[in-house]
């Protein structure tokens, strides 16, 4: 049985609807029934169903042969994991986004709000700013709307949320969508399946442009 790790959730539903389209015969999230795995004896495939910033972890230890995850936790937490395709959907942005009107004191420290820690780290040290991380597991936004914070690292779909706080982006520096991943030894030994899944969904980017 090929394992496939696939995310719960919003992005979940265009995934089960890619693979379906594909043959994989992959089941709607709303014929699964609280279900955690599926399994598809025919074509020898395992569906297990995992939290979003899950999948990168079942795929890198080996209890996933494949999956599909956001970039922007592939981003965050760096998985020894092969990146084999873009699937396009799921599409937003890693964006820095502050009160309208901020300006950057680079005399002072820089608070930044995110739950996203090492990209963070990692885009600010590359401009050599100062900043102090503040972890926060949701409504980022809020973190300079209350003095938390002065910016916010967040990804962002449509902006509506941020101009809903007053916020606006200073810098979209990533764009963001859902990546095809396999365990490295996986795609050693079962190449032939791996490379058949990657051939059939990258067909169907190709018929949906």
């Amino acid at each position: 049985m090929l394992n496939i790790a696939l995310p719960k959730g919003r992005l979940g539903d265009s995934v089960y609807s890619m693979l379906d389209q594909a043959g994989f015969d992959c089941p709607a999230y709303n014929d699964i029934n609280r279900e955690l795995v599926i399994e598809n004896k025919k074509k020898g495939l395992r569906y297990l169903l995992v939290k979003p910033g899950d999948v990168q972890v079942y795929v890198e230890h080996h209890a996933a042969d494949v999956g599909i995850v956001g970039k922007d936790i592939l981003l965050e937490t760096e998985p020894d994991v092969y990146e084999l395709l873009d699937l396009g959907i799921g599409k937003c942005r890693m964006c820095v986004a502050a009160p309208r009107g901020f300006a950057d004191d680079r005399s002072s420290t820089l608070r930044v709000a995110t739950k996203y820690v090492n990209v963070a780290k990692h885009y600010y040290s590359e401009r050599n700013r100062d900043m102090e991380i503040i972890y926060l597991r949701g409504s980022i936004e809020l973190g300079p709307i209350t003095g938390l914070s002065d910016v916010i690292v967040d990804i962002v779909e449509t902006g509506n949320t941020l101009k809903a706080n007053d916020l606006v982006v200073i810098d979209a520096f990533k764009d963001i969508s859902a990546r095809f991943i396999a365990n490295k030894s996986s795609f050693k030994f079962q190449n032939r399946i791996i490379s058949e899944m990657v051939t059939k969904l990258g067909d169907q980017l190709e018929e949906g442009k």
